[in-house]
């Protein structure tokens, strides 16, 4: 079936490039048509009292995002006319200021304290906006738009929602830097290390068409994370590099024994066929791993990548082809010679100095473990943003002027006594932190009669049989002081109401940081078992994929622990995809030279000559992948002032760099030292397994037919 399916594709190049082409069509409009989340919290598990919280805002206190607008230095009539403008926008379900509340006519001084101090600051006073749809929808995203024109250079729009959508605006500005920069970074890479100045163009024109079909065939999914449309591309680009290098160095071979260049590659399509559906899989168990985080942020980005995957293989197994066929005159006439250096006395070096070199390796697991276990991680999202971005000054200037760092949102039922709900609100408000509480008792106030409550103040209080409190607290989200007070706020609020939800940019964080944490252990483990059971399956050994997982662990230890050396801080989702993407990505380096060193084994070579042979054929290609990689992801972190992206490619770009020099310089030495081992736990190590000899067949005796079926 793969012959004649090979047969036909070298035949018809010129057609099969054509179908590519228009194939780009349907795959460009399945890209516009989906959307991109920029919400990271969204992606928390559903079942968490702080996600049903927020559904419970959304319906039915048709709250679903707030941000709070600080007004300085104006007169209250210029407030008050602003405020009717902003209810006006579509999607603004609400707007609360203290003509909502007292009316514009009551004095500053004679305005209840616990309003004063909420509304009040200086020069300054602030009005809660709140939206109707989902914080990171484009509705609100719109809206907020729409409340920023409205408002003057004296107004500043703060709220989770605004910081959302100032990252939407970065992101949209920088994304078509980021793939232009790594597709230069890539070719320079490629100029160096290929042997033709038109190959690499070949080379990015394929990759360049799978990357195009796994964003358009996302459509399927109905919206990606940010973070993923960041770095699917060159990361598809990185890590599909090697299948394109692969493919065409088999058809350089098959042009020496055949007359026809396309019987050639007919050949060369059959051999990468066989050879990249195994090898592809351990990358492809890499990204799924993610899969299985509980914050379905892994998820989108595993099943992302790992389809960028297969359509990155089958691009090189269609497509490629066609192409190197098509351009095959102008890759001869335009070749020189690599720029990569001879690894020959290198190699002498370690395999003379095996031993040492192997115990190097084991050292350096210990400040490897413990600095990757010691580097330091944050939560809050807006702390990788520029510092200059308007939602951050606003939310800086909130933080300074009104004391509010965080916003709790607490969800209990409407039947609680006046009495009951007063002391709530005095123990609430005893707690280290928290500024100030506002409920629809705290508004009534004692002996206020009901229908003196204006409607639309009514309506965010109360719903359905359910009433909402908005407790503010001077502490930063994710962090300890925190987690400590939601604690104690739970402590509280379940003596009066156990059923009571808190939610909010603090309590998401908080289960953002539990959930994580357990996600990394999960993942971390599915991934090192899904490789180490393929590694088993290919080389039919226990100890084989034990070391060579190991040895990447290494790369992979190291590179997490630089972080820790260098004093930096990383973005918490950042370990969990450098452990499997990097395992999965660059554990092949480890197989290809594991794998020629077995080949020369069995063809009846010495081990120190077996491991020469290995390491020498597999240095060109494992730095050519390894460099594109490091300059397709590290283009990335040079444009992007978004701290939690930048910081996810440096790591990969260092990564890359660090698998290859695990993989070049310590990798011969510990297979030389761990063969016996292997030869010994594994089957047909260094003899290869006979042909399989299939029975006779057995003889088929045709039944005569019927003397009625003879006659006819």
């Amino acid at each position: 079936m793969v012959e004649k399916i090979a047969y036909k594709l070298t035949r018809r190049p010129r057609l099969v490039a054509l179908i590519a082409l228009l194939m780009l069509i349907p795959a460009a409009l399945g890209y516009v048509g989906t959307r991109i989340n920029y919400d990271i919290l969204s992606y928390l598990p559903q079942d968490l009292p702080s996600s049903q919280g927020e559904k419970m805002l959304e319906d039915p206190f048709q709250m679903a995002a707030t941000s709070m607008l600080i007004v300085e230095g104006m007169p209250a009539g210029y407030t008050n006319r602003l405020i009717q403008d902003i209810k006006d926008i579509p999607h603004v379900s609400n707007a609360i200021w203290v003509s909502n509340l007292v009316g514009i006519q009551v004095p500053v001084e004679m305005i209840p304290a616990s309003f004063r101090d909420m509304f009040f600051s200086g020069q300054a006073t602030m009005m809660l906006i709140q939206y109707d749809h989902p914080g990171a929808s484009d509705e609100t995203m719109e809206a907020i738009e729409q409340v920023r024109r409205v408002c003057n250079e004296h107004c500043f729009l703060a709220g989770f929602s605004v910081v959302v959508k100032d990252t939407r605006d970065v992101m949209d500005g920088e994304l078509p830097i980021f793939v232009g920069l790594a597709v230069l970074l890539a070719l320079a890479a490629m100029s160096v290390t290929l042997e033709s100045t038109v190959l690499p163009f070949v080379y990015l024109a394929s990759i360049g068409m799978a990357v195009v079909y796994n964003f358009g065939s996302n459509i399927f999914l109905g919206e990606i994370s940010y973070i993923t449309k960041a770095i699917a591309a060159v990361l598809q680009l990185g890590v599909t590099m090697d299948y394109s290098i692969f493919l065409y160095h088999r058809y350089e071979e098959e042009r020496a024994l055949h007359d026809d260049k396309r019987d050639a590659m007919t050949q060369a399509i059959i051999a990468a066929f066989r050879s990249l559906s195994g090898s592809s899989l351990t990358t492809i168990a890499g990204f799924l791993a993610l899969c299985f985080m509980r914050l379905t942020l892994g998820r989108d980005i595993g099943i992302v990548m790992a389809k960028g995957v297969v359509l990155g293989v089958a691009t090189v197994i269609l497509v490629l082809p066609s192409l190197v066929l098509i351009f095959d005159k102008q890759i001869d006439r335009h070749r020189h010679k690599t720029l990569i250096p001879s690894f020959d006395r290198v190699n002498g070096f370690i395999i003379k100095h095996r031993v040492p070199m192997a115990a190097v390796t084991l050292l350096l697991f210990l400040p490897a473990v413990y600095a990757q276990r010691h580097a330091e991680i944050y939560y809050k999202l807006d702390e990788s943003l520029p510092r200059d971005l308007p939602s951050i000054v606003s939310n800086e200037k909130l933080k300074n002027d009104f004391d509010m760092a965080t916003s709790h949102f607490v969800v209990l039922r409407d039947d609680i006594s006046a009495s009951d709900m007063k002391e709530l609100e005095r123990r609430m408000e005893d707690i280290p932190g928290i500024t100030s509480v506002l409920s629809y008792h705290s508004m009534l106030g004692e002996g206020i009669p009901d229908f003196f409550v204006p409607s639309g103040v009514k309506d965010m209080l109360r719903q359905d049989g359910w009433q909402l409190m908005m407790i503010n607290s001077s502490y930063e989200p994710a962090t300890e002081q925190v987690a400590k007070q939601l604690d104690q706020m739970g402590a509280v609020l379940h003596d009066y109401d156990p059923a009571a939800m808190m939610t909010g940019e603090g309590a998401m964080y908080r289960d953002l940081i539990d959930t994580s944490s357990v996600d990394f252990q999960i993942t971390n483990y599915i991934s090192i078992a899904a490789i180490f059971l393929i590694i088993a399956f290919v080389f039919r050994s226990v100890t084989v994929p034990l070391v060579l997982v190991a040895t990447i662990e290494l790369a992979i230890f190291i590179n997490q622990g630089c972080c820790y050396f260098l004093g930096t801080e990383i973005p918490f989702i950042a370990p969990t995809i450098i452990s499997c993407v990097q395992l999965g990505a660059t554990v092949d380096y480890a197989i290809l030279m594991t794998s020629r060193f077995q080949e020369e084994l069995r063809a009846g070579k010495g081990r120190e000559e077996a491991i020469r042979i290995a390491a020498a054929s597999s240095d060109a290609s494992i730095v050519t992948s390894a460099l594109v990689l490091f300059c397709a992801t590290l283009g990335v972190s040079f444009v992007s002032s978004i701290d939690l992206i930048g910081s996810i490619c440096v790591m990969l770009s260092r990564g890359a760099l660090i698998s290859a020099l695990v993989s070049i310089f310590l990798m011969p030495a510990v297979l030389y030292v761990c063969e016996p081992v292997f030869n010994r736990t594994s089957l047909n190590w260094r003899v290869t397994p006979p042909p399989r000899v299939r029975g006779p067949r057995k003889k088929q005796v045709k039944k005569p037919l019927p003397p009625v079926a003879k006659a006819s």
